[in-house]
């Protein structure tokens, strides 16, 4: 057990706005895997995540008092942030960036069972990253990052309501789409 175990979030980085680096530390591995997760699903490029990421700490290192504990989560805020850089890195660079191939999770169980899975997360990534970029936030926030409506509300800067809407219209377009990739596929 950490020195932190028991800590919040919050309190965390109280702790290192006071110069507790081990406190940052303890924060970063706490909330970075889900903040590079969320921009990957965001960009499709693992290099950008991880560029978003290191932004993303960097920016709440320099300003602890950014963060308002009454406006929700601290993890909220994160996304928040890494929201931002992934929207300004996409339109700096290109509307859409092909996800890399070596970010393919795969089992191991048979080289068939292992192309066919390939293809088929490869084939919603594809379609998730095709999405409208307003539809993207809300399934990649709610779907993938597991995030409460109101929490993506949070990050998106919009009411409940629309994050449902969103969501719901972001999933039908993904069904859509992945009908209309498999169909090719069949053919």
């Amino acid at each position: 057990m950490t020195r932190f175990s028991n800590q919040s979030d919050g309190s965390l980085l109280h702790l290192a706005a006071t110069g507790d680096e081990e406190a940052f530390v303890e924060l970063y591995h706490r909330r970075q895997a889900p903040v590079y997760r969320f921009a990957l699903h965001m960009s499709g490029s693992a290099s950008m995540a991880e560029e978003v990421t290191q932004e993303v700490f960097m920016t709440l290192i320099r300003n602890t008092a950014g963060f308002d504990a009454s406006r929700g989560p601290l993890a909220a805020y994160l996304y928040g942030i890494a929201r931002n850089h992934v929207l300004r890195s996409i339109e700096r660079d290109r509307p859409y960036v092909a996800i890399d191939n070596d970010t393919v999770l795969t089992t191991g169980e048979t080289p068939l069972g292992d192309l066919t899975r390939t293809e088929a997360i490869e084939s919603v990534r594809q379609a998730v990253l095709s999405l409208p970029a307003s539809y993207r936030e809300a399934v990649v926030l709610c779907d993938l990052q597991e995030m409460s409506y109101a929490d993506a509300a949070g990050v998106m800067a919009v009411p409940v309501g629309t994050v449902r809407s969103r969501l719901n219209r972001g999933r039908a377009l993904l069904v859509e789409k992945l009908r209309v990739s498999s169909a090719r596929c069949s053919v």
